[in-house]
């Protein structure tokens, strides 16, 4: 069939420039990241035990995000240590150490699939506390995600029981639920990088008696010390800068997308590297956790 002469005048569609892939990119950057995170535990924890390995990952994570506290800290005032320390507990020491125990006791997938219910908490906790509404397709999207974690839990994944450590997880999203909900009330006045250096600094803080007391007294095999070093270097500072870049560049929701790739990605990294079996229970779990969290933010929207 011949083409119209008009057809011919047309211009074509200008190829995709750097500027419009690297958003995706980085989105997909960050969900790589920080679905590596619990294959990196899940590599580690055992040698350092929970709270040694978090204390590790927190002081890094930090020390890569100083220089954003110490650029911003004419901002900082003494009202704002307690809302920062009750931050930094609720969305890194108490959860990055449930996290870890969790790693000790199921494959690193568990924990990917069970972080993604943080989108579904933050809702559920503005609603019971903020007031924010729910209606009722945000509460099937809700209902939905919970029943993903009930069949995760009573599941086994390599003959493994699996049930406290869905447990962990799930109680480490809540608490990411209440901190997401604390930051955009409380101390949003603040640069969000700087506001993610002083929360690591007081959760490692928190931490570190319990490390001192916990550390191991085997000598750390150097692959669980390379593991620690990029959850720490990679999966915290560096991610929580890019996290922070990208919401200036596009905006919290957006942003949030990354949600959907973490799980994925965390799931694929254990499997790929660490041989970890992927079972249909996990897969309907995750499906109905995901489906749940595409149906609230629609909702949320």
């Amino acid at each position: 069939m011949s083409t119209p002469p008009q057809a011919l005048d047309r211009p074509l569609p200008a190829p995709p420039t750097l500027a419009a892939l690297i958003t995706p990119l980085e989105l997909a950057l960050l969900g790589a990241i920080w679905g590596a995170s619990f294959l990196f535990m899940r590599v580690a924890a055992n040698d350092f035990g929970a709270f040694a390995l978090v204390e590790v990952r927190l002081a890094l994570g930090a020390l890569v995000l100083s220089p954003f506290l110490w650029q911003a800290r004419h901002l900082f005032t003494r009202s704002h240590g307690p809302k920062l320390a009750l931050v930094g507990a609720l969305n890194s020491a108490i959860p990055f150490v449930l996290f870890a125990w969790a790693a000790q006791r199921a494959p690193a997938g568990v924990g990917a699939i069970c972080n993604a219910m943080t989108v579904l908490f933050t809702a559920l906790i503005a609603h019971l506390f903020f007031g924010d509404r729910v209606d009722g397709t945000r509460a099937t999207g809700l209902a939905a995600g919970f029943v993903g974690v009930v069949v995760l839990a009573s599941s086994k994944v390599a003959g493994m029981e699996i049930g406290w450590a869905v447990a962990a997880g799930t109680l480490a999203a809540l608490c990411y639920g209440f901190a997401i909900n604390l930051v955009k009330r409380h101390v949003h006045d603040l640069p969000p990088q700087s506001v993610a250096a002083a929360t690591l600094t007081f959760a490692a803080l928190l931490v570190l008696p319990f490390a001192i007391a916990e550390w191991p007294t085997a000598a750390i095999p150097g692959r669980s010390w390379a593991a620690a070093i990029a959850l720490g270097v990679v999966c915290t500072g560096f991610a929580f800068w890019l996290f922070y870049r990208l919401i200036k560049r596009i905006g919290g929701p957006r942003t949030s997308t990354v949600t959907y790739l973490v799980p994925l990605f965390g799931v694929a990294w254990a499997w790929l590297l660490l041989g970890e079996p992927l079972t249909v229970t996990m897969g309907i779990a995750g499906s109905l956790i995901l489906g749940g969290v595409v149906i609230a933010q629609r909702a949320g929207r």
